[in-house]
This record gives C-alpha cells, structure tokens and sequence, in this order.
C-alpha cells in the first residue's frame, strides 16, 4: 500500500484564496535524487508569479508543486552517500518547476541542489536562509564585489530579499540607502538599519548622492534611474522584479547604460555547496539572525499564500511542517 503525503498541486492559475493541501503518494527515490523529510519552508515572489501566470508556460511540469527551496532531513538517502536523518537545505535549480518542489511534507530531490548543514537553529529560522540569503549574498559579493568601503543602494529595500541585503552590507560596515514606495514603511527602512531612508516616487536623480554599488529589486521599471545616480566606476545589480515588468524591450546598452557604470544581474538558479556554507558561517561570525516576516503552520498554506499574494506580510513568510 503507498505511503501517503500532504501537498500543494497546480495545473493551472491559482489565487492564494484557492490553494489547497491534496493526499499524494510520497515519491520513490531514484538514483542521483534523495528524498526528504521537509521540516520548513520559505516562500518566493517567484511562486506567485508561478501560480499567477506562469505555470501556464510549456516548460512547467504541470501537474506541479510549487516552491523553490527547504530545510529537512534526509528521509532516504538513495545512493548519495548521506545518512538517513542529515540535516539539510535544498533550493533552485528547477524546483517547482521542472519537478515537484517544497510545498509537501516529502520531496525527491536531485543531490545537486541539496546541501548538508550544520545548524542549531529552529526549523523556522533555518527555512528563512536558504533561496532568500542565497541570492542577497549572490548579488553583494559574487555581482557587486561589495566591500565595507561601499555606499550601497537597495531599491526596493522593504522586501524579505531587501532586508536581508541590508542586514549583510550593515554586518560588513557599508553605508546603506534604503528606499520604499509607501511612506508607511519608511519607519521599517530605519529599524532595518539603513543609513539613509528615501521615499521613492520613481525617480532618485538628485536624491542621493555618493553611490558606488546598487542593488535593483524593482528591476526594469526603475534600473535606468538607478544606473543615473551612480558614481562613475559604480555596479547596478538588477535581481528583482517588483515592478512587475519582465522584459526591457528597445533596450540600448550604448545609449541606457551611462558611461563608466556597468550593469550585471544575479540568476539565483545555481546555488553551490561554498556560498551556502559561506553564508552559515558569515552569519556566525557576525552573529546574525536570520529574518522572518511570519511563520504559518503548513495546515494554514492557503492563509501564507494570501499574505504572499496581498504583499502582507514585511519581511520573510516560512511554513513549518510538523511539530
């Protein structure tokens, strides 16, 4: 008789409101995939995007379950060498999209995308590292080059990703701009810790001044403003999209990027064994904790996808399955 799971299957666009837990059979492992026992999860802009519009696209396994990145332990080990029980965290590299992903109690994993950790932290907290530091630490270090005599601009700061951007560049002893669209939030840039706390109306010509590296979470809508506030030899590094537009269309690097400024991107899709590990222990030398919005119980998905959908929540959702 199969063993059974709880989990979040799509085959088709899906409102927050509509999510549901299904009863599948816990997949079979296979060589060169683990299966693991998800403990927590983080939830992604990308996964409503994903249940938005995406998951209509050829390229999404349909039917789907979604979400990008775990922490868990090792249920079988298939040929991997691990032992049943190891501690680990797992994110991109087409989970959720190409093959099931974290929105269950177990998921088969490629062993290429799942990384042993070592970790004292609860699930919860643990579960707010993975895709999310990931990229923050991807865009400042591998993309911008970051150092502690940087003037670091986040736009978009008041995300879960921007918040982290801003803990691990205040951590390294970079000056930080932080910008919002809400005046509402405005208090949120300061208790993150930014030095600077600036209003954004859609254009910073003028605002601010001294920029030498920025971190574009808006993305197209925004990042030829941001590429003009730079200081020549400055790095813009365009990872978001809260702007919600997808593609630069007419884009002229000869005439949009200003002389002396480079632009670069960060694709979080290929996560290695060294930044994760590089990123548990800056974490413990500067003793940092990681950054959660809300934590739901897996019962509740369909209430943490609304809160992801509305932008309720400031900061990181986590589900955590089980006790």
């Amino acid at each position: 008789m199969e063993k059974m799971m709880k989990a979040v299957v799509l085959d088709k666009p899906t409102k927050g409101e509509d999510v549901l837990l299904s009863e599948i059979a816990i997949p079979e492992v296979k060589p060169g995939w683990v299966l693991v026992k998800i403990k927590a999860f983080g939830m992604n802009h990308s996964e409503a995007i994903l249940r938005e519009f995406e998951i209509e696209n050829d390229y999404i396994q349909k039917p789907i379950i979604p979400g990008i990145e775990c922490v868990g332990e090792i249920e079988d080990p298939s040929d991997s060498g691990w032992e049943k029980g190891q501690k680990i965290a797992a994110l991109m590299g087409g989970m959720g999209r190409s093959f099931n992903g974290s929105y269950a109690e177990y998921a088969l994993l490629p062993v290429h995308h799942v990384f042993p950790v070592e970790s004292a932290l609860p699930w919860e907290e643990m579960a707010a590292i993975p895709e999310t530091y990931f990229t923050a630490w991807g865009s400042l270090f591998q993309c911008l080059r970051l150092t502690k005599e940087d003037k670091l601009l986040v736009r978009g700061a008041t995300c879960a990703l921007g918040y982290v951007a801003v803990q691990l560049a205040k951590a390294l002893g970079c000056t930080v701009a932080g910008t919002t669209h809400r005046e509402s939030k405005m208090e949120l840039l300061r208790k993150a810790g930014c030095d600077e706390c600036i209003l954004d109306d859609g254009s910073l010509r003028g605002k601010i001044s001294w920029v030498t590296k920025a971190l574009e979470l808006i993305g197209i809508k925004t990042v030829k403003d941001t590429m003009m506030c730079m200081e020549q030899g400055g790095i813009v590094c365009n990872t978001g999209v809260l702007g919600k537009i997808y593609e630069w269309n007419h884009f002229d690097p000869i005439k949009d990027i200003p002389n002396g400024v480079c632009l670069t991107g960060f694709y979080s899709n290929y996560p290695t064994a060294g930044m994760m590990q590089d990123i548990f222990s800056f974490m413990d030398e500067h003793r940092l904790e990681p950054l959660t919005g809300a934590t739901y119980d897996f019962e509740n998905i369909r209430d943490a996808c609304i809160a992801l959908d509305e932008g309720q929540v400031n900061g990181k959702i986590v589900v955590k399955i089980g006790g």
